[in-house]
């Protein structure tokens, strides 16, 4: 039986223009921008303060024009990124955010009560590591206007896409925001299991792709190499970190010697 909760409502009346205060040093920093979505599907979810709300699920993307320390790892330009953060909101306008582990984030830290920790952030690697579909955030990436006002631009990805995409949030929303179950198989986005104003769900066709998904990470699948880019104020969120410039061209190197060489005659 699903269980009654009282909604919880934050507002902020003011929010510092400050940069955020992390408990850990941050590993560098990006100069993002949202500027709008790769594969999304509208979801009603119960979570993060919302009761019955509607949100876009799925991959956001950014521009990103500068960084610092392990921010230098993405290459400026248009990236994909997930959400971690469902009380706060996207910025068009570009901030510097800190590049920090995934256990460290979301920042502010006081609706979980904490960061998110090391085991959740070992779910999310594993989660990542067996469905991201980097299709997701390769597509025609429009605004949210261009979005809702010309339906043209909303098939820039396929259903399947975006559903798998919205399943795929859906799962790392219900990583962070619930407690940590017994088993793999204990994770469930159709029922909030955690009592007071945590915890998740939502409904949809996307709720059973989310759960067989969460029932897999028993710990033996691929990890991602994941950071989260955390901002205090504004809404969070994790990508798997790029390789080294350096790392990318020995790689394309290597490849390039193992080719079967032709013959002369």
């Amino acid at each position: 039986m699903k269980m009654v909760k009282a909604v919880v409502f934050f507002c902020a009346a003011v929010v510092l223009a400050v940069p955020c205060v992390m408990d850990a040093t941050p590993l560098g920093t990006v100069d993002i921008a949202h500027t709008g979505f790769g594969a999304v599907s509208t979801v009603r979810i119960w979570g993060g303060g919302y009761t019955g709300r509607r949100v876009l699920a799925g991959a956001y993307m950014f521009n990103k024009t500068g960084s610092t320390g392990e921010g230098n790892h993405w290459a400026n330009g248009s990236v994909g990124t997930f959400c971690i953060d469902l009380p706060e909101s996207p910025s068009s306008s570009t901030l510097t955010y800190d590049v920090a582990m995934p256990e460290d984030g979301p920042v502010p830290t006081g609706f979980l009560g904490g960061p998110m920790g090391a085991k959740k952030a070992e779910y999310l690697s594993e989660l990542w590591g067996r469905f991201y579909d980097s299709s997701w955030v390769s597509g025609n990436s429009v605004s949210e206007i261009e979005r809702i006002n010309d339906k043209k631009k909303r098939k820039g990805f396929t259903k399947q896409q975006k559903h798998d995409a919205a399943a795929f949030a859906v799962a790392i929303w219900e990583i962070v925001y619930e407690d940590l179950p017994e088993s793999p198989l204990k994770w469930d986005v159709k029922n909030d299991g955690t009592e007071g104003k945590l915890g998740f769900r939502c409904d949809g066709s996307i709720t059973d792709t989310a759960n067989k998904w969460l029932h897999s990470l028993d710990g033996t699948g691929t990890k991602s190499n994941l950071r989260s880019w955390l901002y205090d104020g504004k809404q969070d969120y994790i990508v798997a970190k790029a390789p080294e410039p350096s790392t990318a061209v020995m790689l394309g190197l290597t490849s390039l010697v193992a080719l079967p060489r032709k013959r002369h005659k």
